[in-house]
């Protein structure tokens, strides 16, 4: 009768010493977060008291209806959320297609394209803010969202890198088969990588959704008016108006941060996936 072995010493000590350095980074990196949800429940008075009160006494539950009524964030959140769907669904479309000639499709020049593809991942966003502001002012779309979302549907080159990179882990015979069977390469594109490729579009979706929520540069160079602002720009006026009522700020900054925390929640095992199988992982 075979006996599985018993772990040895090091093993254990390994193990022991892995959890706590992990249990130490969650803590490090949760802290925040956490003096942020306390903060957001706090009265005005308990805000930078010392030694910090964790939990909050009382509990100020209509610190969250203040904070979202003394600002119109309502439509802040109405912004980003149409900026933010548009702008993924400009990213999958665009991307996926790319993606999928880069990845299949043979023609002249393709690895020297794609080569210059990802030196674009280079240049800083900073450098060409300012001829694309002067595109985008020649075009009359300054103060509106447009220049939020519609430069999504030209593509993003860390998008179509990851989708290259899980599209030519997928079977070349899968392929073969379709055009065998009389498929084209839109057939082929719609029938057999999307299907198969679900992992690496919600990664792209994570991305894309995390970029442009959070996105606070391009909106402050783009947007002037406040009844077009997202959501960081609503919270920076905020901070800039009514600086001394963190508690506020805190609520909102709370209620912000809840869509991403709930998309990575639902979706964290097709993102983990999505990255290891594409090569990005480490």
């Amino acid at each position: 009768m075979n006996r599985t072995p018993k772990p040895s010493f090091q093993y254990i000590y390994r193990v022991i010493l892995g959890y706590m350095l992990l249990t130490l980074g969650a803590i490090a990196f949760g802290l925040p977060f956490f003096w942020m949800l306390s903060t957001s429940f706090k009265p005005i008075e308990d805000v930078f008291i010392i030694p910090i009160k964790w939990i909050p006494n009382p509990i100020k539950w209509n610190n969250y209806i203040e904070a979202l009524t003394i600002f119109p964030f309502g439509r802040y959140f109405i912004n980003s959320t149409k900026i933010t769907l548009l702008s993924i669904i400009g990213h999958l479309i665009s991307c996926t297609l790319a993606a999928y000639g880069f990845a299949r499709i043979p023609f002249k020049g393709r690895e020297l394209l794609f080569f210059l593809l990802l030196g674009t991942m280079m240049l800083p966003s900073q450098v060409t803010i300012i001829p694309i502001f002067i595109i985008f002012k020649k075009l009359g779309w300054v103060n509106t969202h447009l220049p939020l979302y519609v430069p999504s549907f030209f593509g993003g080159a860390f998008y179509i890198f990851l989708l290259r990179q899980y599209f030519m882990t997928i079977p070349v015979e899968l392929e073969e088969a379709a055009i065998m069977d009389g498929c084209g390469y839109l057939r082929i594109f719609w029938n057999i990588y999307l299907p198969l490729s679900k992992n690496a579009l919600i990664t792209v979706i994570i991305f894309s959704f995390m970029g442009s929520w959070n996105d606070f540069f391009r909106p402050l160079i783009f947007i002037n008016s406040p009844d077009k602002f997202t959501i960081p720009l609503g919270l920076a006026g905020f901070r800039s108006e009514m600086g001394n009522y963190w508690h506020y700020l805190m609520a909102a900054s709370v209620v912000a941060v809840i869509p991403c925390i709930l998309l990575y929640f639902f979706f964290q095992r097709y993102f983990i996936e999505g990255i290891t199988l594409t090569g990005l992982k480490g």
